[in-house]
């Protein structure tokens, strides 16, 4: 794979995806505006270029980055846009405890759980865009460790890495009601069984969590 591909945002159609919830048994439409989402997940080199840090255990520039909360992520985002150039979508600094984004900035930001699963499903509609192994790093292929991105066969849209290798945080509070903060991660990861390596496995952690098997990738607004 092109080792710039790390980087490399790919425009997601708009569409409509229906999301559901095994546990409340409830499903419900969203529909989309095309936006862009990065090829893969944002890996230690790309993470270590724009924060100068290195969370994790694993070492390797390749490998996604993990080790990451979901403040972690917004804040990649944000400094990710103003080394660009672009208005931050979030503001987040480290005295802040709530967040709010901003619609009209053209910066970098978490996609939504409703982004992620569309694009996850390239058009398909079935548990997973391809046969798991040729497309994910999980429990049965993975040798219990991470993997460089791009390792896998991507969707019929370009992106690799949706499933498997590192669970990927996204925007949206999971249950206010029931779980207050807590934040949605899709994808499944290196050390899942394959049931959880699937396009409508929902997860769920607060937003200081951070793990090995936990990551994120960036996304963008279309422009108006």
């Amino acid at each position: 794979m092109d080792m710039r591909v790390e980087a490399r945002m790919v425009t997601v159609p708009g569409g409509r995806v229906t999301l559901s919830d095994r546990r409340t048994r409830r499903s419900w439409p969203v529909d989309l505006a095309p936006f862009r989402l990065a090829a893969t997940p944002v890996t230690q080199g790309w993470y270590a270029e724009v924060t100068g840090g290195r969370p994790g255990t694993a070492r390797g520039d390749r490998l996604p980055v993990e080790g990451v909360s979901w403040w972690d992520a917004v804040r990649f985002c944000d400094a990710l846009s103003v080394g660009e150039g672009l208005t931050p979508v979030y503001g987040a600094h480290d005295d802040v405890t709530a967040v709010e984004p901003d619609p009209a900035a053209d910066g970098y930001r978490l996609p939504t759980e409703a982004e992620w699963e569309h694009a996850c499903r390239a058009g398909t509609t079935g548990a997973r865009y391809g046969s798991l192994d040729e497309i994910a790093w999980h429990r049965g292929n993975s040798g219990e460790r991470l993997h460089e991105v791009g390792g896998r066969l991507p969707n019929a849209w370009g992106l690799y890495d949706m499933l498997g290798n590192v669970w990927e945080w996204c925007w949206d509070v999971y249950d206010a009601e029931v779980y207050g903060s807590y934040r949605v991660l899709r994808g499944g990861g290196w050390f899942d069984e394959r049931w959880s390596c699937r396009a409508s496995v929902r997860r769920r952690s607060h937003p200081t969590f951070r793990i090995d098997d936990v990551g994120f990738r960036v996304a963008r607004s279309a422009p108006r």
